[in-house]
Order: C-alpha cells, then structure tokens, then sequence
C-alpha cells in the first residue's frame, strides 16, 4: 500500500448505518418490554429488531471492509480501530467483573451472614455451605454440576484454540498464507465444538440433575457465567468465520490484517474468562 494513495486520516461521508441502527434497538427494546409482559407483539417486535440490527451490521461492516480494501485505512485509521477494540474488550471485562463479583458476594459475604448466630432466629435450618438452595427451602433440590468431564473437555478446547489462533497469526505475518487459513479454521472448529458440548450440558443440568437458571443463587450465577460466556464463544467464532472467508478471499496481507488480530485479541480474551470461570465456578 503506497503512502501515495492512502490519506492521512480517511474520514467517511455521511451514513445512513447509526440511526438505523438505532432504529433497531428501539424495536428490540420495545420487543423485550412486551414479551416479559406477555404481550402478543413482544415476541415477534423483539425478533424483527435484532433481524434489522443484524441486517444493518452487515451492511455497515461490508461498507467498512470495502474502504480498507480500497486502501483507504492508513495507519492513523489502523490506530483508531486497535484503541477502539482494547476499549470494546475493556468493556466486555467490566461486564464479566460484574457476574464474577456477584458470584464472589453471594458465596463469601451474603451467605456466611444468613448463616450467623442472629440469622438462625430467622432460618434455625439453614447450612452456610456453597451450593446453597436458599433458607426457606422454596428452590427444588438440585445437583450441583461438576468439572468432569465436559468442562474439562471444553477447557482444553479452548485453550487447544488459542494455540492454534497464534499459529495463525504467526504465519500470516510470516505470508504462509495456506498454514495461516489451516489454523483459523481450526480455531473456528474447536469453538463451533465448544459450543456443542455447553448445549449437551445444559440438556444433562435441566434435565438431569434439575439445575435450572431459577435453582437459587446457585442456578442463577451458574448460567449467567457460563451462559453469557457462550454468547461470547458464538460472537468470537462468527467474527473469526467472517475473518477466515476473508483470508481465504485474499484481503490481508503480512501487514495489513488488524480485523485478523482484533477477532484474536477478542478470542484470547474469551479464553482467559473461561479459565477463571472454570475455576471459580465449576471447581470452588
């Protein structure tokens, strides 16, 4: 890419992409309120307004894709896009922090406290033990899922992912264009089996051990964590299969091929809450 040919800051003309966007969010918004409310319109609203925010994304990032390709992404641009990702993923660790301090108060602060000498006047019966299926014995008995063997499984998954995403990051700066395509394929498929495995054990947690999102405190941090996480494994996954029919298109080169590293950093990340998750939720 010649200095020639790529302007110091490229600054896009006027675009229809926020205030659809925006438009959409509205909808879902809308859409979410009626459905919790049983209305009729709720269910279909909320699903035209993430059909309509999906539509708009891809639009909006093909218009994106469109203007790096024409080379007009210098490295001013370059350096805006890796701020605004390490401030996404800034976010996102914020996000994760929030469920990992609920997690943290309900097992060390609110439960020792129900189970002090003046809480027993209230609830004589209660056990200050983590799992715990609350004092007034209103949450049906459960069974507390363990880290054998699908969360371990899925631990090596993932962690055998972010091997071979580094492989391919490494040979797309070396222009091993074959063995850079090989190893985001592979990370693709560890995640798409990743998320296999999560769905099995949510069937076996309702089904099998009556562990439900409404299972106490318990129920509840469980598949918030492991829940959202998941969300976040699909999310990494699609913006990785969207990067690798991109390689496969030839749009990176050895230099130039921030959306490659910005779904890496975002992948490294998923990697790094699944471990904390892992230990914090499944083990302690």
């Amino acid at each position: 890419m010649s200095s020639n040919s790529t302007p110091y800051y490229f600054v896009p003309g006027l675009s229809r992409h926020p205030a659809m966007a925006a438009f959409g969010l509205i909808a879902f918004g809308f859409g979410i309120s009626g459905w919790v409310n049983h209305a009729s319109w709720g269910g279909p609203l909320t699903l035209a307004g993430v059909a309509f925010v999906l539509y708009v994304l891809y639009n909006w990032f093909g218009d994106t894709i469109a203007e790096s390709n024409a080379g007009k992404n210098g490295v001013n641009v370059d350096i805006s896009y890796r701020w605004s990702m390490a401030w996404f993923i800034f976010s996102e660790i914020m996000f994760f922090g929030a469920f990992f301090a609920a997690l943290f108060y309900a097992r060390n602060i609110a439960m020792p406290w129900m189970g002090d000498v003046e809480s027993k006047l209230l609830w004589p019966n209660f056990q200050a033990v983590w799992p715990n299926d609350g004092p007034a014995g209103l949450v049906e008995k459960f069974t507390t899922m363990g880290p054998w063997p699908i969360p371990t499984i899925n631990t090596l998954l993932l962690l055998s992912s972010g091997v071979t995403i580094t492989i391919a990051h490494h040979a797309l700066v070396e222009n091993h264009m074959k063995k850079a395509i090989i190893g985001l394929a592979a990370t693709v498929g560890l995640g798409i089996v990743f998320l296999g495995f999560q769905v099995y054990e949510y069937y076996h947690a309702y089904h099998e051990l009556n562990l439900k999102l409404t299972s106490g405190i318990y129920g509840s941090t469980f598949f918030m964590l492991t829940g959202f996480h998941g969300f976040h494994v699909f999310l990494g996954g699609t913006m990785l299969a969207i990067v690798l029919r991109r390689m496969i298109r030839g749009d990176f080169t050895s230099k130039h091929h921030f959306a490659f590293e910005g779904a890496a950093w975002y992948w490294h990340f998923v990697d790094v809450v699944w471990l904390g998750l892992y230990i914090a939720v499944y083990w302690m």
